[in-house]
């Protein structure tokens, strides 16, 4: 079923009021977005970059032009995931910058479909120096993700958006953003993910300022804003704990962390397993 931004909000404010954090869940199958409900998800997000992921491939697949991103999360949404969920809110992620469809047809569209919010992935966020400069210069910047989250958010959909600097949280809280997650980067650990230590991922304890920073920036606008975090060292169940510890952070949105990492561990484990067991001497 669909949830209004109402009862979104409603049931995660229900959350934390209990002490718990709010946890979101990347799905890029629909097995990991059943078993994501099954641990206790608060809500499920779909990206294109998830098809990439459980596809074996890193996640920033889904910055580049591999395929149609707002087309695969449609596709995801109606054929894998929504079928599966039973009682956990979908939110989509949305290519905002995308010229090609009329943005608020689009999201009516995602509406029908039975999604509850709108995330703005792929965001050019993730994209820095000339090239970003030159994407902004040409009507491809930002601002554009800005104004989809606007839209959304007169539709009626729960938003919940990444970002990179206060700068931007406090742009996507005047667009009336309900969750700001603050973006860390890209996730470490794995096969395909950055290396924690030596490698260019922000280090896990300063982690926590910048996070709170970002919240701070939504805060001067929207003091009702929910912040979460999102990626680069916060990578695991420890590395939440420790930013919520130190900031006002409520909760953490996970992808890699959520469905690429503990496949990673479970398939190889279980395979090498069975590859122990031994023939009967004959």
């Amino acid at each position: 079923m669909r949830y209004t931004r109402e009862q979104v909000l409603e049931r995660l404010r229900a959350q934390t009021a209990q002490g718990k954090p709010i946890v979101g869940a990347g799905a890029g199958t629909g097995i990991s977005a059943k078993f994501a409900e099954a641990g206790g998800a608060d809500l499920i997000i779909i990206y294109n970059s998830g098809r990439y992921r459980m596809a074996g491939h890193g996640s920033l697949s889904g910055l580049l032009s591999f395929g149609d991103a707002n087309q695969i999360v449609y596709e995801m949404g109606e054929r894998e995931v929504l079928p599966i969920v039973n009682d956990v809110p979908v939110i989509a992620g949305v290519n905002g910058t995308d010229p090609l469809r009329p943005m608020p047809h689009f999201l009516r569209q995602l509406d029908a479909l039975g999604f509850s919010g709108i995330n703005n992935f792929p965001t050019v966020g993730l994209i820095d120096g000339r090239f970003r400069a030159e994407l902004e210069a040409t009507n491809l910047g930002f601002y554009r993700e800005v104004e989809m989250i606007r839209t959304a958010h007169d539709i009626g959909f729960f938003t919940i958006v990444y970002v990179f600097t206060p700068e931007e949280s406090e742009q996507m809280a005047r667009a009336g953003a309900d969750c700001i997650i603050a973006h860390m980067g890209l996730t470490v650990g794995g096969t395909i993910g950055l290396e924690r230590e030596g490698g260019v991922a922000m280090k896990l304890e300063d982690a926590p300022a910048r996070v709170q920073e970002i919240g701070e920036a939504a805060w001067s606008v929207n003091n009702e804003v929910i912040l979460v975090s999102h990626g680069g060292p916060i990578a695991n169940p420890d590395d939440a704990r420790y930013v919520q510890e130190r900031s006002d952070a409520v909760g953490f949105i996970g992808a890699s962390s959520m469905e690429r990492l503990p496949v990673e561990v479970a398939i190889t484990e279980t395979v090498r397993q069975f590859k122990d067991t031994p023939l009967r001497q004959r």
